[in-house]
């Protein structure tokens, strides 16, 4: 009886511990990588500048190839998977809408494998009119870590009606 009432103490402990019973203090938490994704969402800005030129190649280096990603931007609609979302870029590079946009009042959350980023995109661009269209719009892009590198997977701004289709 005694043999078995310490069977069950220890295999209770051992539960509590395989389940986080908090009988031992769990490593502290790693420090969330806000450097790294605030370098990857300079990148996107990056690319998106130079997409206005009329050259989309740099997306391909800041957005995940998967399947699950998603862009809603400023051409309204949503693109869901990454042929969807090249396409996109690729039309809107087309455009060649010159100017410049920069994040402003950027905050970041992040965790280990995702981080979301909130900012106003602000900068111009030319309309179809040829006039220069001064532009701030609301912007979440989300990233996610694959191969050890911070990859967009999402993005989603206000629409602009000069661009809406």
């Amino acid at each position: 009886m005694i043999r078995a009432s310490r069977l069950l103490t220890v295999s209770a402990i051992g539960a509590a511990l395989a389940f986080g019973g908090g009988l031992v203090p769990s490593a502290p938490a790693a420090e969330p990588d806000t450097q790294g994704v605030l370098a990857a969402n300079a990148g996107f800005y990056a690319a998106l500048n130079k997409m206005f030129t009329g050259n989309s190649a740099a997306m391909e280096l800041v957005w995940s190839h998967a399947a699950d990603v998603s862009y809603m931007g400023p051409t309204g609609g949503i693109d869901r998977g990454w042929n969807d979302v090249l396409k996109n870029w690729q039309g809107q590079a087309a455009l060649k809408l010159g100017g410049k946009v920069e994040p402003a009042e950027v905050q970041t959350v992040v965790g280990q494998d995702v981080a979301v980023v909130t900012a106003y995109e602000e900068g111009e661009n030319t309309n179809a009119k040829g006039e220069v269209a001064h532009l701030k719009l609301r912007a979440t892009s989300t990233f996610r870590k694959e191969g050890g590198h911070w990859m967009m997977i999402g993005h989603h701004t206000d629409p602009l009606p000069y661009l809406a289709k």
